[in-house]
């Protein structure tokens, strides 16, 4: 019993050190400036490849990773993966650095809804009650922010649709977060290495200007995947529905950064569609728990 609540701790841990990492990241893409979004993504994609086989080599995981690689159908499945983290990473980095924290943030705070909307859609999943609740009351929020907008929200709309097609497509794939990621980089170091010394041979690039901006692109590697090395080590050692309400604190976390930290208006309206939102989320939060109990009541009853 001790044993279970030791890794139930630390499974805590690391799931909300993940979150928090994530959360914290618009504090430092800026740092990067005045490398562009493109810019930006190349090289935490690049560092990331470094970062990930360093990773893979001192846990001996190489040879199993490259055997993934030999096997044509597992390799479309990651190509489709690599271009729907791409477009959310340059969105996302995009909107950081030209001050829409706040619909970003908007973004993954929709993206679980967005999840929903296509098991019922692609997957054919039935949904529950409080779900059908949370998905109206989140629409409507959706509507109260692209009428104060006075546009569709299509940044967090990005967001949302490229991370939640990104879950989707590798729920298919059953690969350890590091092995996944390391393959993914690999498939795009072409043209993002291409990109990058394309920059360095027309002098614009930003890599080797000054020492401390050298230093933080490649640590860019790092920043992306120590997280998802923390995340991983959570997902084996906690339940889906703790781990579902603890996402909100990435999303929570940038909203705060976009308000107070970077000062972003925020008017009378368009916190009336984020209470929506976060009403839609409590929710879902509710009916994800209680979900999680009735399965864990038919465990406990061997049904």
């Amino acid at each position: 019993m001790a044993g279970k609540r030791s890794e139930y701790s630390l499974g805590l841990l690391f799931g909300i050190s993940s979150y928090v990492i994530w959360g914290l990241l618009p504090l430092y893409w800026p740092l990067l400036q005045p490398a562009n979004a493109l810019e930006i993504v190349s090289h935490r994609a690049v560092w990331t490849l470094v970062f990930c086989l360093i990773v893979l080599a001192l846990t001996k995981q190489i040879y199993s990773t490259l055997k993934v690689v030999k096997n044509p159908k597992i390799m479309v499945v990651l190509l489709l993966s690599t271009i729907l983290i791409s477009i959310n990473w340059i969105t996302y980095i995009w909107a950081v650095n030209h001050g829409h924290v706040v619909e970003a943030a908007l973004g993954y705070y929709i993206s679980p809804l967005v999840i929903i909307a296509f098991g019922i859609i692609i997957l054919r999943e039935k949904m529950r009650p409080l779900q059908w609740v949370s998905v109206s009351i989140a629409a409507f929020g959706v509507l109260v922010l692209t009428i104060d907008y006075g546009r569709l929200p299509w940044i967090a709309l990005a967001l949302a649709l490229s991370w939640g097609s990104y879950g989707l497509v590798k729920k298919k794939l059953n690969l350890g977060a590091v092995e996944g990621i390391t393959i993914e980089t690999l498939i795009s170091l072409l043209p993002y290495a291409g990109y990058l010394i394309f920059l360095g041979q027309q002098g614009s690039g930003s890599f080797g200007q000054s020492p401390g901006l050298t230093l933080l692109l490649i640590s860019a590697g790092a920043v992306t995947a120590i997280p998802l090395l923390l995340f991983n080590g959570s997902a084996t050692r906690l339940p889906y529905s703790t781990i579902g309400l603890l996402q909100y604190i990435t999303p929570t976390i940038l909203f705060s950064i976009g308000v107070w930290v970077r000062h972003e208006a925020m008017p009378t309206a368009r916190w009336i569609g984020f209470f929506l939102i976060w009403c839609a989320l409590i929710a879902l939060g509710v009916d994800l728990v209680r979900s999680s109990r009735t399965v864990d009541n038919r465990i406990t009853e061997g049904k």
